[in-house]
């Protein structure tokens, strides 16, 4: 199961995060460090539960609408 841990920028949607995840990158060429941001949608039954700039930690789920595909609620993992 795959997770991403990021902050939230959006939380106006119905039961809908936007989180944007920054990672740090090096240049193969110049080896000079920089910063990459993508957004992922998330899914939360809590509506309102979260605020902006809270630091969540989303996982992986089917697809749950056409841009959806990661939860805030942690899933039952079976051994």
């Amino acid at each position: 199961m795959r997770t991403k841990t990021g902050k939230i920028v959006s939380n106006s949607q119905d039961k809908t995060l936007i989180i944007e995840v920054t990672t740090s990158k090096i240049h193969p060429k110049y080896k000079k460090s920089y910063k990459v941001s993508r957004k992922f949608y998330a899914h939360t039954p809590e509506n309102k539960k979260f605020e902006i700039g809270d630091e969540i930690t989303v996982y992986e789920t089917k697809p749950i609408s056409k841009t959806k595909r990661w939860t805030t609620e942690k899933p039952n993992v079976k051994k």
